[in-house]
């Protein structure tokens, strides 16, 4: 099964069934549980443009020095900027960190984004687009991750494996992938697609020779299909 590439986002059969090859090569990942959206969203904005592990362990000096929050936001930004190296582009990073910080006491009266958890899922998809330097791929990811809603983050992973499965246009950005292809996947499979298709695009599917020989969802994958995933 294969699917020309559409600005309406691929069919509920494609879907289905990319969903379950995936499940059957990865499995089902863990249940989703409510987190700390504050959290989230700065742990997010570290795992741009650098890896999993670098971010991680950014976040986690980020911690260690700044107890709190508040810590965080009444530093010096070269403390903050220093705490954040190791993530990379820490000249923005930090100066972004505190700007978002700043921005939610002033909002919230508080230093938490707990509002998130009973806001509409639009209205905190806006709240989190307001907030200085955090896009739809952030935005979504704290929605889906720290308070389970049902949206459908786009990453770098995700915008080249649907790529190749023609369920956007070749050259759509991710942020443009996202808004095409979270209306036509069922909300209940948001979730372990996300996390799936992230697994995959780690495990085999990587942007240059990706191992399409043992592909789970290379019947589903035109680009693969005609050796073109370079």
């Amino acid at each position: 099964m294969t699917q020309r590439p559409s600005d309406s986002g691929p069919s509920p059969d494609a879907i289905r069934a990319v969903h379950a090859a995936l499940l059957a090569a990865y499995g089902r990942p863990p249940r989703q549980r409510l987190g700390n959206p504050l959290d989230g969203l700065i742990a997010t904005l570290l795992s741009q443009n650098t890896t999993a592990a670098n971010s991680r362990a950014a976040f986690a000096e980020l911690k260690r020095r700044f107890p709190t929050w508040q810590a965080c936001l009444d530093a010096p930004v070269g403390a903050v900027v220093r705490a954040v190296r190791g993530a990379g582009l820490s000249r923005v990073r930090g100066p972004r960190i505190q700007a978002i910080l700043a921005r939610v006491a002033a909002d919230q009266g508080e230093l938490s984004l707990d509002v998130l958890h009973r806001l509409p899922a639009r209205g905190a998809m806006a709240y989190l687009l307001s907030l200085p330097g955090v896009g739809p791929k952030t935005a979504a990811c704290v929605l889906l991750f720290s308070c389970r809603r049902r949206v459908f983050p786009v990453d770098t992973h995700v915008a080249r494996i649907t790529r190749r499965l023609g369920w956007a246009p070749g050259r759509a950005t991710p942020e443009a992938i996202q808004a095409v292809l979270e209306p036509p996947i069922p909300p209940g499979l948001r979730y372990a697609l996300h996390v799936n298709l992230i697994a995959h695009g780690r495990a085999l599917c990587h942007p240059r020779s990706p191992e399409c020989s043992v592909c789970p969802i290379l019947a589903y994958c035109p680009t693969g299909q005609r050796g073109e995933g370079t």
